[in-house]
């Protein structure tokens, strides 16, 4: 097993994928500090926060020492707010060692992880313009503050001239006083590097965020880049090289190997395509560490490269998001990539299905009865229901290998996003599983919410023709019918959660928080958590 290590953990993603794509999102490098001399630091801009109550608060901010009082009463002065990520951005005090103090709202009361987290990230975005911050949010919750600034510090400028008008926003407008970090940080800082060092923080806690914050970069990363730079095998090729970067075992299937070996889903779906589908399998023994009868975890996302409904041809308007719409096989390959170098004991297998959904002369129509891996038939109603048809392949396959538990994740329904909105992953599967990863998922601030799978709605799947229909003819409960499907093909004895992220693995709204617009490297997070809660860690 290979283990090219630099600064603590595993090459970093951005340096492969900096080599395979035509371009990657921004980083920003994630130091510890010790709250010692700010002008020993060299650092451009000291970021604090601030509480609302009867008064202003200025809080995570002992490092300023006596000059507290003074920099609380120039912020009160230009009118600065607690405001849940407003930023404020004042000259700091002579002597102090910094040329600029920012103060980021945390809102009232008791802020929680979730709340530094998002504060830590609005405030990367407004201070795109510093080449170095020293955060002393890590003084109330040093992981939820490395992991913060280093999300929001996320730009993505892609194949866009430097210098084009669009570039040329600057973010120093948008820290100015009493400014929102809305749209702050977007193409401000593409050629230079950035870091933060985050006070209170240990080595062990930077590690560990530098290595998630790399993952959920790299999920954005692939679903960002446009689908004529991203197809199936560029995909698949770019996979295996950061599994082997990694140390883990990956294997790869091309068309030829799918059509030989039974995978009808991902041979109809990508029937139409002169780019034709593959399948990744990538492999996480789990270490030294690794129990004899402990929890064996199977990993599954949607991987369509592009998404034009096929035959049932979706409608031109915003058809350009569905670059996205392999966002579920980003994450996953990001979360197995990141299971092996943080050490996770626990064995993790990624089994990845790509196509591109094309309407070509090849392509798969609605009437057709195709075969899923597995063996069961399948009529075909509707050729955009197209992601359920290549998991479902990918599932059975992740099963043969005896795992205790599968989550899989995509992009898979609209009914998603009408039923739970933008931001909320729905979470379905077996009851106890399916809870337990929703109230991780809540934890890690990803939102994933427990739903269930009526029975009345499942049957609509019968069919006359074949085992099953790939949608029912009822416009009700999408995302439980897509679950439904998708449960025929779970062994009996695995634990399964069904995440959908049709909705919050693509913002194409304002950015907020530590989430950009576009990729959002939802649900990287979120497995990370199941997969950690499984190794008892």
């Amino acid at each position: 097993m290979t283990d090219s290590r630099t600064n603590g953990f595993a090459t970093p993603n951005s340096e492969v994928l900096g080599q395979l794509l035509p371009a990657t999102g921004t980083r920003i490098s994630i130091e510890a500090g010790d709250g010692r001399d700010l002008a020993d630091l060299g650092a451009d801009c000291l970021l604090v926060a601030l509480l609302d109550g009867d008064d202003l608060e200025l809080v995570a901010s002992s490092v300023l020492g006596d000059a507290a009082a003074g920099v609380l009463a120039q912020l009160e002065a230009v009118g600065a707010s607690a405001k849940l990520e407003k930023v404020t951005r004042i000259p700091a005090p002579e002597g102090l060692g910094v040329a600029s103090i920012a103060a980021v709202g945390l809102g009232d009361g008791d802020p929680d992880s979730e709340t530094i987290r998002r504060a830590s990230g609005a405030a990367a975005r407004a201070l795109g313009s510093a080449d170095h911050v020293v955060s002393a949010l890590g003084e109330l919750d040093a992981a939820a503050a490395a992991e913060g600034f280093g999300m929001g510090a996320y730009s993505y400028g892609g194949l866009k001239k430097k210098g084009s008008d669009s570039d040329s926003d600057s973010a120093s407008g948008a820290a100015a006083s009493g400014s929102d970090a809305d749209d702050a940080g977007a193409g401000a800082s593409e050629s230079k590097d950035r870091r933060v060092t985050v006070l209170g923080a240990s080595e062990a806690e930077v590690e560990r965020a530098a290595a998630v914050v790399d993952a959920v970069a790299t999920a954005r990363d692939f679903v960002n880049t446009a689908s004529s730079h991203l197809y199936p095998e560029v995909f698949a090729d770019a996979a295996a090289k950061l599994g082997e970067a990694a140390g883990l075992e990956v294997e790869v299937l091309d068309d030829d190997a799918l059509a030989a070996g039974g995978f009808g889903g991902l041979t109809a779906v990508g029937g139409g395509s002169v780019r034709g589908p593959r399948l990744v399998r990538m492999t996480w023994n789990g270490g030294d560490g690794a129990a004899d009868g402990a929890a064996k975890v199977a990993l599954v996302g949607k991987g369509v490269t592009f998404d034009t409904g096929g035959i049932s041809l979706k409608p031109g308007a915003n058809m350009e998001n569905m670059i996205s719409d392999m966002g579920g096989a980003a994450a996953v390959i990001a979360t197995v990539v990141l299971a092996a170098r943080l050490g996770l004991n626990v064995p993790v297998t990624a089994t990845i299905p790509m196509a591109e959904n094309m309407p070509g002369g090849r392509a798969y129509r609605p009437g057709d009865v195709i075969t899923q891996y597995g063996g069961k038939t399948i009529e075909i109603l509707n050729t955009d229901a197209e992601g359920r048809l290549i998991l479902a392949d990918a599932i059975v396959r992740a099963c043969e290998d005896g795992p205790t538990h599968l989550i899989d994740t995509a992009t898979l329904t609209g009914a998603q996003l009408v039923a739970l909105g933008g931001r909320t992953p729905g979470v379905l599967g077996t009851d106890d599983f399916r809870d337990r990863v929703a109230e991780l998922s809540r934890e890690a601030g990803e939102g994933g919410w427990a739903m269930p799978i009526p029975e009345e709605l499942a049957k609509g799947l019968k069919s006359p023709v074949a085992d099953l229909r790939n949608v029912s003819n009822s416009r009700e409960g999408g995302m439980s019918v897509a679950a439904a499907y998708l449960r025929e093909f779970v062994a009996d004895d695995v634990e399964w959660v069904h995440i959908d992220v049709a909705g919050p693995a693509f913002n194409t709204n304002s950015p907020w928080g530590y989430t950009p617009k576009r990729a959002t490297g939802v649900p990287v997070r979120t497995m990370l958590a199941a997969l950690e809660d499984l190794a008892g860690e």
